[in-house]
């Protein structure tokens, strides 16, 4: 089991002073998954990466990555992920080879490697033909793409994405995503938070981080399954009003606005198609239509964060869930 994992997390916490920035956390991930890592600003995502990265000491709990301790091998873990931050990190004023050339000496790649390295970073990247261009003036997909390519020019076995896809328009978003589905088939390991919920459904396995601690982790079907209630959606114009409505409603569990939706959370296996309808006609409400939907990833973060497990041994079940699964 140990040899399959690209990392494994057990009580890992990290504190500043008196706050508690990651707290007690414990996962793992296999070697070529693609893992997400969700949650919302603060909940200590970014603090984790730096633990695993052997950037940043935990306080307390242990850790490996690409088979490396994190607090006595951070210097062999370096060696072995790449690293790519949600900020452009490259040189500006440098041209697309130049970067490549000055990460290739970053990395210390032998001179015997660089030319394969770079040629490989150039199709990764898809820039051949604007090697010569500044990176400043590359449009944000590609300029994610260049960074991408760098941080993979010693071949990591591991390779952590913080928001990569931010500030990058959909077609672009999609194509990056193309690109980590590559990489995951040649064997390397994704490690990827995003706060685009519907990217999450392109992992295989996913761990919601509130508050420092992990809330849920699994595959996204799991995580759908251990929802715990059915969803109708109902689409409106005024849908604060409806939300309002149908939030005072004794069969209904919890209401959620999406948009130009709203959603139902219900006791699974109730239908309220007749309750709905007669709501409906007593408010004069002008909906257009409603029905039974396939909960989202955005309905389980909601419900996780809002009934997050009070005890221990709950997430423990939820993570061998997770591996069963798995």
């Amino acid at each position: 089991m140990i040899d399959s994992l690209a990392i494994s997390t057990l009580n890992l916490t990290k504190k500043f002073g008196n706050f508690v920035s990651v707290n007690d956390v414990t996962f793992d991930v296999k070697k070529g998954e693609i893992f997400g890592f969700l949650g919302s600003n603060g909940a200590g995502k970014t603090t984790t990466i730096r633990m695993l990265c052997g950037i940043l000491p935990p306080t307390s709990g242990v850790g490996t990555a690409a088979g490396f301790d994190i607090v006595k091998q951070p210097e062999r873990i370096k060696e072995n992920i790449g690293y790519m931050s949600q900020k452009f990190s490259l040189y500006g004023e440098l041209t697309v080879e130049e970067n490549i050339d000055f990460f290739s000496g970053a990395y210390k790649l032998k001179n015997n490697v660089r030319a394969e390295a770079k040629k490989r970073a150039l199709e990764i990247a898809r820039l051949q033909k604007m090697k010569n261009m500044q990176a400043r003036n590359l449009a944000m997909g590609w300029k994610q793409r260049l960074a991408l390519a760098c941080a993979l020019l010693h071949n990591p076995k591991i390779v952590f994405l913080d928001e990569p896809t931010a500030g990058v328009d959909p077609i672009s978003r999609r194509d990056f995503w193309d690109l980590i589905y590559d990489l995951a088939s040649d064997g390397i390991t994704v490690f990827v938070t995003t706060h685009f919920l519907d990217e999450a459904e392109y992992c295989t396995s996913i761990g919601l981080i509130h508050e420092g601690r992990i809330i849920s982790q699994g595959s996204p079907q799991l995580l759908k399954d251990q929802i715990g209630k059915d969803i109708y959606q109902i689409e409106a114009e005024n849908v604060v009003n409806v939300f309002e409505i149908f939030q005072k409603q004794n069969w209904v569990k919890d209401t959620s606005l999406f948009g130009n939706y709203v959603h139902l959370g219900v006791e699974v296996g109730f239908n309220p198609t007749a309750q709905i309808k007669k709501i409906v006609s007593d408010f004069d409400l002008n909906i257009k239509n409603f029905g039974k939907i396939i909960p989202s990833l955005e309905d389980v973060f909601i419900t996780m964060i809002e009934q997050p497990p009070n005890h221990n041994t709950e997430l423990e079940q939820t993570r061998q869930a997770g591996r069963n699964h798995g």
